[in-house]
């Protein structure tokens, strides 16, 4: 006899400190029924269970549309190189959830993660968390647990209602203010500013990170005393005769620092710069200059394999889009071909990102994505053909677009598999895969 339509569904068990990672991200998966609720009423609560008082450390919150990723992993850096022992929040993963939680630099343990989930199931009690906001109290718990001194904390969505928020904030960053998540923030600069700009608080230093912030930003900035840097005012970032090849200059309080002009974006590298010299002053310029000469992330703009060249990034709006494209417009060898491997998902500005990208882009190997939002091919397919882009070469897999694209390049040729954070960590698989 199937069961009635109003019975009531039995509550998921906790998993305990004895079960898998595993199966406690598939809990955390079970435990809300939206993937997004934003609002702090029901994570603050548990997060005054787990701190009475506010965590003996020095907070840095990062919001921004696009450039978090980069500026927390600058910030982490240099701040080490401070000799700062720090923790590092970001959001979402590309293979693994450890990655969104590094302690010291390295990626945190199972074992760690799962006492952290532990205290916040006991803590929660009966208060339904998301997905997110469960494991961003995690991160807190296990920041508290490692004595960690600088807690460098990426927004995930907006800022005034996201669960990084339920922290003041003693140092903050805004790297840029574009149109994303629309259905959640809205297709306003202004709204989405003042969304952003929640995350300041009364009497702090803060670095905004592009040369046009909206006035909501502003507007907060003064209502709240904020001591902000700006970009173009405070800090300036040029080319000059004495720049090396493939360098740009951060000139700041009358200090001129060298810095790579890739793979991260140079506004977000030269925010966690202004950052941490407003922070640290006594780490040395030359410190500074080396830690940011070999600095890395998977996923931006990091390049997998040559002959051809492959590079994977993690740009999924137009805003991200548009800097992709300045870079492959770059990297362009005469008479070579550039090949786009895309996915996406279907709440994202597809069409956008296109628009972005199509006059850089010779062919699309577009490729279906089996994750929740995720879009199939013929979807994509439309979207891409409705903003006039046909025709496109329809894949079964990420891995198979990228095999395909692989046999039609030259060795001249460039190869770019974009689109979402799904789409980078399959293509880094099967590349790697395929090196191996």
């Amino acid at each position: 006899m199937p069961p009635s339509s109003n019975s009531v569904r039995t509550p998921p068990v906790p998993p305990g400190e004895t079960a898998t990672l595993e199966q406690w991200l598939a809990y955390l998966e079970s435990i809300h029924p939206a993937e997004i609720e934003l609002g702090l009423d029901r994570v603050l609560l548990v997060f005054r269970r787990l701190f009475p008082r506010k965590p003996n450390a020095r907070i840095i919150t990062v919001a921004g549309t696009n450039g978090k990723g980069s500026t927390v992993a600058a910030l982490e850096a240099l701040l080490m190189q401070a000799g700062r022992r720090t923790g590092a929040y970001t959001s979402p993963h590309l293979h693994r959830y450890n990655e969104r939680v590094r302690i010291a630099g390295v990626d945190i343990a199972d074992d760690a993660l799962i006492r952290a989930f532990n205290a916040v199931e006991q803590a929660r009690r009966n208060v339904s968390l998301t997905y997110f906001e469960f494991g961003t109290l995690a991160s807190f718990v296990a920041f508290a647990e490692a004595g960690v001194e600088d807690w460098v904390l990426e927004v995930g969505l907006g800022g005034r209602l996201d669960a990084v928020n339920v922290l003041d904030a003693d140092f903050a960053i805004i790297t840029s203010i574009d149109i994303d998540h629309v259905a959640f923030l809205g297709d306003d600069r202004e709204v989405i500013g003042f969304e952003k700009a929640g995350i300041l608080r009364p009497g702090i230093r803060a670095v905004f990170a592009d040369d046009t912030p909206p006035r909501s930003v502003l507007q907060q900035v003064h209502a709240q005393r904020v001591t902000l840097t700006r970009l173009g005012e405070d800090y300036t970032i040029r080319h000059s005769p004495s720049s090396g090849v493939g360098e740009v200059e951060l000139v700041f309080q009358g200090e001129t620092i060298r810095m790579p002009a890739g793979p991260l974006p140079v506004k977000s590298m030269a925010a966690a710069v202004v950052a941490v010299r407003t922070l640290e002053p006594a780490l040395p310029v030359s410190v500074v200059e080396h830690t940011l000469a070999g600095l890395s992330l998977p996923g931006r703009f990091e390049t997998i394999s040559s002959s051809p060249r492959v590079i994977v990034d993690v740009g999924h709006n137009p805003h991200a889009a548009s800097w992709l494209a300045s870079q492959l417009d770059r990297l362009r060898e005469p008479g070579g071909k550039i090949f786009a491997v895309f996915a996406a998902l279907g709440d994202k500005d597809v069409e956008g990102v296109v628009r972005a990208l199509e006059s850089d882009v010779d062919e699309w190997y577009i490729a279906p994505l089996d994750v929740p939002r995720g879009l199939g091919v013929e979807a994509l397919a439309q979207r891409l053909e409705a903003v006039g882009l046909a025709p496109v070469h329809r894949c079964q897999s990420v891995e198979d677009a990228l095999a395909q694209a692989e046999q039609a390049a030259a060795e001249s040729d460039l190869i770019v598999a974009t689109g979402s954070f799904y789409t980078v960590g399959q293509a880094r698989t099967a590349l790697k895969k395929g090196a191996s």
